[in-house]
């Protein structure tokens, strides 16, 4: 039997601590036609749902929390109960697809079976039909999540832009930090000797960056529409945009695809917030960016690996370069300042203290309001190729994020073959203009990669960026200049 790690664990205590919350993802894959034979599509698509263990175990907790909880054999497994089949009404298009996600992820998973769903859904609009997959956080991250979606494909070879992120090419971090639990003492001496090793050469930076994250979370954000109570219904929209532009507006300001990304996303917000009445203020919109730990020698493994950034994305500012010349720099600094250590630290130590004390303590802190964090944007790396599902391609992935403690609208960002593709996940009664947060989302896009047509203009009085050799004199990444 595994036990879960208490990150993973954490998911099961957010979920708990508001009733009105599922802490599950997901995964819309919409698919040419026709679309096979049912059964036989259950049939092979169940075959490869099954090949990864973790979901045909079922989640055994103990009582008070004494124990962390552990995965065990589901000895009655039967795909009816997790394998539904359902078909979208009229005009069957986008918007109706994108309303019956919202109506699926609502809902929570029955920890009565193993925690995962999958909707085969037919009818839509030009000879398409979808499978959606929505898995509980608790079993995996982002990566692996999309990990064990592409699975369901022909032939795939495991090929994803993951393995292009930073912690992909660095030993697995979290097994070097601490020693692991051995009835040797040599175990323990090794161990606690690299451990040593391993946090003593990053320690500057992890009290750094400590030192950020726990300024950050300790003030309040700027009073915002999108932070509060939850109600149990939520809403889903998403645009895709072609990577080639993206591709043109980092090479003509010298930027990330992830300055990019949240470049648009606060161009968006900014109106959001506008649309509300409420004037964007520089501390506005801080944003927790979640970013992976994974290296690819655990590429496959289904848990939860990840460390946070928490920077402030730029919605006082109303031009777009000036918007994404901000994220690039604030990026940079928070990158710098160990925030990512330290949460990687703060995480794999939780591993010596014992369970009931982090199990409370989690559930303790979900229940208390929170102010510091306005939304999440993750950045989910995606099959390199368009992927094929029982011979018929699939044409286009979403993702669907969760929400939970008061944060109202959460954005992920998927890439896809030659697309980037923008999932939101909203409460129904508090975020109405889902829709246009999307389109706001691909008008900063299609606005920045305009401007870079006509970079060469814009440059000769907005300079290239470029990683900054200090602490730029911007506004604050979390309470430092």
């Amino acid at each position: 039997m595994e036990h879960l790690s208490t990150l993973d664990a954490g998911f099961l205590e957010a979920e708990d601590s508001d009733p009105h919350v599922s802490l599950a993802v997901g995964g819309l894959s919409v698919i040419e036609g026709p679309m096979p034979d049912f059964d036989s599509l259950v049939a092979g698509v169940g075959q490869r749902i099954l090949a990864v263990p973790r979901l045909g175990q079922l989640l055994r907790t103990h009582l008070l929390d004494l124990e962390a909880p552990e995965w065990v054999e589901d000895p009655n497994l039967d795909l009816a109960h997790h394998v539904h089949r359902a078909a979208l009404p009229h005009p069957r298009d986008d918007a109706t697809l994108f309303r019956f996600v919202g109506e699926v992820m609502e809902r929570r998973l029955d920890r009565e079976r193993p925690l995962w769903e999958c909707w085969i859904i037919e009818g839509l609009a030009d000879d398409r039909w979808a499978i959606l997959m929505k898995i509980h956080h608790c079993i995996a991250d982002g990566i692996a999540t999309m990990h064990m979606l592409s699975s369901l494909g022909d032939d795939w070879d495991g090929d994803t832009f993951a393995s292009e992120i930073r912690a992909a090419r660095e030993p697995d971090m979290r097994s070097n930090l601490l020693p692991r639990l051995s009835v040797n003492p040599r175990d323990w001496i090794g161990g606690a000797w690299r451990a040593a090793g391993a946090i003593t050469s990053a320690a500057g930076l992890v009290v750094e960056g400590a030192a950020e994250i726990t300024s950050s979370l300790l003030r309040p954000a700027a009073p915002s529409p999108f932070v509060g109570p939850l109600s149990t219904m939520r809403r889903y929209s998403a645009v895709h945009v072609p990577m080639a532009d993206v591709a043109t507006i980092r090479a003509a300001f010298d930027v990330t695809l992830n300055d990019v990304a949240l470049a648009a996303v606060t161009d968006s917000f900014r109106s959001g917030l506008i649309r509300r009445g409420v004037e964007p203020r520089r501390s506005s919109l801080p944003t927790l960016v979640p970013v992976s730990v994974r290296s690819n020698e655990v590429s496959d493994k289904t848990d939860n690996r990840v460390s946070v950034m928490l920077p402030y994305l730029p919605v006082d500012k109303a031009d777009p370069v000036e918007q994404m010349r901000a994220v690039h720099s604030r990026l940079t600094t928070v990158k710098r300042s160990g925030q990512r250590q330290a949460s990687t630290v703060f995480v794999a130590a939780t591993k010596v203290v014992p369970f009931p004390l982090t199990a409370w303590a989690v559930r303790a802190l979900t229940r208390l309001p929170q102010r510091a964090v306005v939304t999440v944007a993750t950045n989910v790396p995606g099959p390199r190729s368009r992927m094929r599902i029982m011979g018929r391609e699939v044409l286009r992935v979403y993702p669907i994020p969760p929400i939970a403690v008061q944060l109202r609208t959460v954005i992920a960002i998927l890439s896809y073959a030659d697309e980037l593709v923008f999932g939101i996940t909203a409460d129904y009664d508090a975020t109405p203009d889902v829709d246009e947060l999307a389109q706001g989302i691909k008008r900063g896009i299609d606005r920045l990669a305009e401007l870079s047509q006509n970079a060469d203009a814009e440059i000769a009085h907005a300079p290239r960026l470029k990683t900054p050799s200090h602490r730029p004199m911007d506004p604050p990444v979390s309470g430092r200049g």
